[in-house]
This record gives C-alpha cells, sequence and structure tokens, in this order.
C-alpha cells in the first residue's frame, strides 16, 4: 500500500512518535516494536479486507427473520482483527493490551479504513469499553469492558431517537427501576429501558457472542415526568443477552428487538439499524423492558457518553481521510495509464495555430494535463493533509495521557477546540477529493468497474456521522471557542505563532509563513466580531462558514509543519511533493475563507431572515 511511507514520516520524522518510548508507558517500545505493528494491520488489511470491499458493498446485511446474514469475509476481518489485539492495543498489559501510544494505534488502523471502511475495525467497540474503563464500576469494566477488549463481545452507542435526531434533549427513552432491589444489583443498578433507537450501526448481528448497547434514556422524577432537557439523561449498558458476573451468558435473551435495517448509500457493510427496547418481545422474567445497568451517576449520561463522541468524531474523520487516499491512489494510477488527448503547442505549424494540437501526435497519458494535475494535487493536498491533522490529534491523545501536567492540560484544551475540525473538515473536503478521483476517471467514474464510486458513497455518510457540519460548528464557535476564557484558542494560535516563526527563516515557505499569520489574524477578528453583540442568534447564524475558514486555516498550519519537517530532512523521498501539496494549499485554497469570514464578521442575516414562504 502507498500509505506506508506518508504514515513513516508523519510519525517520525514530523511528530516525533519514536521519542515516546522515552515515556514510562511505553518504555517497553522501540521503533521496531512500532514498525511490526504497523507491518501486520497492513498485512490483515491487504489480506482479510482489501479484497473483499466490494463483496461487502453488495451483499449488504440481511435479516432472515431470524438473525442478521453477513458474508463469510466480515466474519474472518473480524476475527483477524481481534486476533491480532488492536481491540486493546493502547490498554494497560493489565487489561490484556500492549500499552502502545495511541499515536501508533491510530496509524496502524488507518491501514483498515483505506482497505474496506466498511468492514470496519471495531470502532465502536474500543469507544464503547474505553468510556466504561473511565466511567464503569470495577464490575462493568470487567464483565464488559474487557470481554469488548478481547473480542468476545461488541458494542454500540445508542443516542438518536425516530422522533429526535440529533436533538438529544428530545429523547424519551425512559428507565425504571427494576424492583426494590434494583441498587443491589452488582453489575450496577439495575433499571428496566423502553423506547426506540435509530441509525445504531453494528446494532444487531451474530459476529460476537454478545452485543453491549450504550443507551442514552432518561429516569422519571418522583411524579413520573421526564426532566426536559439534556439534564435528566442517564446512561445504561443494555446488553443483548443477559449475563452472570463472571460475563458468561446465562442463556437469557434480554428485551431488545431488531425493528428494521437502514439501507445506505454507503458503508454497505456495516449493519445499520432500528432497535425497540422494552416492547416485551424478549420478556425477561415474564416483563417486558430491557434490563440495563446505570453507568455512572444518574442524570449525567450525556457527560459520560461525551467521552465516547468525541473519540468516535477523530475515528470519522480518520475514516474519511483513508476513504479520500483511497481515490486518490486509484486515481493517480489511472491517470498515470489512461491515453488521451494531445500536447498544447506552444508555437503554430500548418496543422495546428497557437494553443491548438497536433493530431499527428501520440496520445498522452491524462496526466501530462494541467487540469488533471489539479484534480490530483487538490485531492493530495486535502487527504494528506487531514491525515497529518488526524494524526497530531493522536498524538495530542498520548500527551493528554502521558505528558507533564501542564503540557498534557494544553493538550486537552487544543484537542477541545480540534476535534469539530478533525471530524468536520476531512468528512467535506475528502468527500471532494472523491469526487475529484470520478471526475479524473471520466464516464468509467461512474460505473461499478472502478472502486471510485463506492468511494464516494462510503464517504458521503461522514458528514453525518457522529453530528453534522451544523452541530460541529455550533459547538466551534458556540464552545469550544470560548471555553475556559478563549485559552484552548489562544494556545493554538501560540503554537501557529510558532510555526509562523520557524517558516520565516525558510526560503520558500517564508511568503506562506506570511499567508498563514494574515489567515489567523482574520480568524480572530471573525471570533470577535461575530461574538461583539453578545447574542448568539447573531454569533451562530454563520458557524458553518466560521467552522470551513477555520477548518482551512488550520490546514494550512499543518501543511507548513510538515513542509518543514520535509525540509529539514534530505532523505525524504517525497519531499518535493509535499512542498508543492503546501504551495497549492496556500495558492489555492487558504484565499477562500476570506469569502466565509466576511458573512461571519458582518453577522449577516441573509440565512436567518429568509421567511419559509419565500422558498
Amino acid at each position: 500500500m502507498r500509505l506506508r511511507p506518508t504514515l513513516d514520516f508523519l510519525l517520525y520524522q514530523w511528530l516525533g512518535a519514536e521519542s515516546l518510548n522515552e515515556r514510562e508507558r511505553f518504555s517497553d517500545h522501540t521503533r521496531e516494536t512500532f514498525d511490526a505493528v504497523l507491518d501486520t494491520c497492513e498485512r490483515i488489511a491487504r489480506e482479510k479486507y482489501a479484497p473483499f470491499n466490494r463483496t461487502v458493498d453488495v451483499e449488504e446485511p440481511r435479516f432472515d427473520g431470524d438473525k442478521v446474514i453477513l458474508p463469510q469475509c466480515t466474519f474472518d476481518a473480524n476475527r483477524a482483527y481481534a486476533e491480532s489485539g488492536m481491540l486493546s492495543a493502547a490498554q494497560d498489559y493489565d487489561e490484556g493490551g500492549m500499552q502502545l501510544p495511541y499515536t501508533i494505534e491510530a496509524a496502524a488502523n488507518a491501514f483498515f479504513g483505506l482497505a474496506s471502511v466498511s468492514m470496519g475495525s471495531s470502532l465502536l467497540t474500543k469507544g464503547n469499553a474505553n468510556l466504561l474503563l473511565v466511567h464503569g464500576t470495577e464490575m462493568q469494566k470487567a464483565v464488559f469492558a474487557r470481554n469488548e477488549f478481547a473480542g468476545r463481545f461488541s458494542g454500540t452507542m445508542c443516542l438518536s431517537e425516530p422522533q429526535a435526531g440529533s436533538s438529544l434533549s428530545d429523547i424519551s427513552t425512559r428507565a425504571l427501576p427494576d424492583g426494590a432491589d434494583f441498587l443491589d444489583d452488582p453489575l450496577g443498578p439495575r433499571y428496566r429501558l423502553k423506547g426506540n433507537k435509530m441509525w445504531i450501526s453494528a446494532g444487531e448481528h451474530e459476529l460476537t457472542e454478545n452485543i453491549i448497547h450504550l443507551v442514552l434514556a432518561k429516569i422519571p422524577d418522583e411524579n413520573g415526568k421526564l426532566i426536559p432537557g439534556t439534564r435528566g439523561i442517564s446512561l445504561f449498558i443494555v446488553p443483548k443477552k443477559l449475563v452472570d458476573t463472571q460475563g458468561q451468558l446465562t442463556g437469557v435473551r434480554n428485551d431488545v428487538a431488531l425493528a428494521g435495517l437502514n439501507h445506505k448509500l454507503g458503508w454497505r457493510g456495516t449493519t445499520n439499524t432500528l432497535l425497540n427496547f422494552g416492547e416485551g418481545k424478549f420478556p425477561v422474567n415474564g416483563e417486558a423492558g430491557a434490563v440495563g445497568y446505570l453507568v455512572g451517576k444518574p442524570h449525567e449520561g450525556l457527560r459520560c457518553m461525551f467521552h465516547m463522541m468525541n473519540e468516535a468524531r477523530i475515528g470519522v474523520g480518520t475514516a474519511a481521510v483513508m476513504l479520500g487516499l483511497a481515490g486518490y491512489y486509484a486515481s493517480l494510477e489511472y491517470a498515470k495509464n489512461r491515453p488521451q488527448g494531445r500536447p498544447i503547442l506552444d508555437g503554430s505549424t500548418r496543422r495546428a495555430g497557437p494553443g491548438g494540437k497536433d493530431p499527428a501526435q501520440a496520445q498522452i497519458r491524462i496526466i501530462e494535463h494541467a487540469d488533471v494535475k489539479r484534480m490530483l494535487l487538490a485531492q493530495k493536498s486535502y487527504c494528506e493533509g487531514a491525515l497529518a491533522l488526524e494524526l497530531y490529534c493522536a498524538r495530542l491523545v498520548d500527551e493528554q495521557h502521558t505528558g507533564a501536567p501542564q503540557a498534557a492540560d494544553d493538550a486537552r484544551l487544543l484537542l477541545e477546540v480540534l476535534t469539530p475540525i478533525a471530524k468536520s473538515w476531512p468528512s467535506e473536503w475528502c468527500l471532494e477529493a472523491n469526487s475529484l478521483a470520478i471526475q479524473i476517471h471520466g464516464g468509467y467514474g461512474y460505473t461499478r468497474d472502478f472502486p471510485v464510486e463506492q468511494y464516494w458513497r462510503d464517504n458521503r455518510l461522514n458528514m453525518i456521522h457522529e453530528g453534522t457540519h451544523g452541530i460541529q460548528a455550533l459547538d466551534l464557535l458556540g464552545r469550544k471557542v470560548l471555553m475556559e476564557d478563549g485559552r484552548g484558542l489562544q494556545l493554538l494560535a501560540g503554537r501557529m505563532q510558532a510555526t509562523i516563526a520557524r517558516a520565516k527563516a525558510v526560503e520558500g515557505l517564508a511568503l506562506h509563513a506570511e499567508d498563514l499569520g494574515k489567515a489567523l489574524g482574520q480568524v480572530a477578528a471573525a471570533t470577535q466580531a461575530a461574538w461583539s453583540t453578545g447574542k448568539p442568534t447573531e454569533a451562530l447564524a454563520n458557524a458553518v462558514p466560521y467552522m470551513q475558514a477555520f477548518g482551512h486555516t488550520v490546514l494550512a498550519w499543518i501543511w507548513l509543519e510538515v513542509a518543514l519537517a520535509a525540509h529539514a530532512s534530505e532523505s525524504v523521498p517525497s519531499r518535493e511533493g509535499k512542498i508543492m501539496a503546501t504551495r497549492y494549499f496556500y495558492h489555492y485554497e487558504l484565499p477562500k475563507i476570506g469569502a466565509w469570514l466576511r458573512v461571519v464578521e458582518s453577522r449577516d442575516p441573509t440565512c436567518a431572515d429568509m421567511p419559509e414562504e419565500a422558498f
């Protein structure tokens, strides 16, 4: 796979991942062990995932009335991934993990997204288990989280409801104490849940012995009423099959029923479901209601769930990156081999005037056309830049967990600010890369004879996975840049300024450094102007253009960082490619932020003022 040289450069020559083994937690590791993990994942992805990407797209999950049917290749891939130890790669040795840096785990998992994103690499299972390690009891960790890390159980995240969508304050799933002794259950306070959940990835299958659902629900007050808004939301473990305190199946099916499969545009290899909790199809002890165990304290469910949601958002961003790269690699290969057209003449001949073409000359490959190079360079700048961003965020996770106190706190705040960008920017611009890959293929790009149409379909879902652009933008402008008196934004600006200072001293990068400084100033001014009236409705009316400009500025910074690392290392084979991708981004992409920020600064009300009847 072409991915490996790029990963090696970003990990070792830019992020200095090898130095992480100087920290106590990672002291058993060396560059050799990191490379061995990458080698293993690259091999499994090549052998068990990539050959079956089209298979899982065509052979969608189906329900036979008893169970969900998946192709055998999905079972084989899931088994190979679990046996590799990657489910618990970053966990403690005591948890059966390898104590790998999250940076290496994230890089290794990239191979699976590149090979077949919809076959999955158990992203939600790991997020589910990680949440329980932080917020669960010791018994919940032992029974549920550790069996998920071992590959016996898989996990889901159940938030949305048919009537509520992304508006979690409007969920109506309720949880009632299960008997007088509900507080005495060793697995946690025991409740009965009733409600419906929608868009549940991997919500029903036979890949593992059990499925552990993490479900948001509301506990009624003493008058039997649900607390409005998000304050009343609690979090529950709801296993598909009930288990004992040793994690063994009891033989009792929980009252969780598949209501239907969603047949999606992309990610067709992943089962996506509507689940009914507590409808009475599988009554437990003769009583309707799904048995669930409270995680953490009552009414703090959303706070717990955000631990998993933030992890999933970075995972969605990485999936978008890998689909973009898959399309880029495919269209690059096609462009190198597809002959079409002839070179434009600079002079004149009897056959053609200035700017014409000589039909007597042989055809050239389409990669020799300037516009095809433009489309390839755009893809490279979007996808490789976004990959660098995702790995930078992964490096911040390691810093947060193993760095000195001040560095750890800085990493936490930087992650808060960057997470909306890490999710949303790749899901928009790596999708655009997939669109350009189709364009390069011409008519063939729209057929199933080539993979690029599937990459586009798969990537189109990432714009709504784990929160739409609108939600991410509201989070960024409405909360993240303001939190803790704007310290996270100040930290990010400080890191950008440090990069600018270094780049000013490098020939060929000084002008880029100047442009980045101007862009940073524009973003700062727009942030201040948006909130100058103190009215959220005015400030947030153009939150998405703000996020687009913010994201482009972040990616320009990332590319300048990558270009500096490439300049510093003469041994980088693709050094010129990185320099040219940086140049492309600064010349063609960064100038776009002016238009986006103008409506933010002026608090332009055009969209908000549009009357419904005028549509």
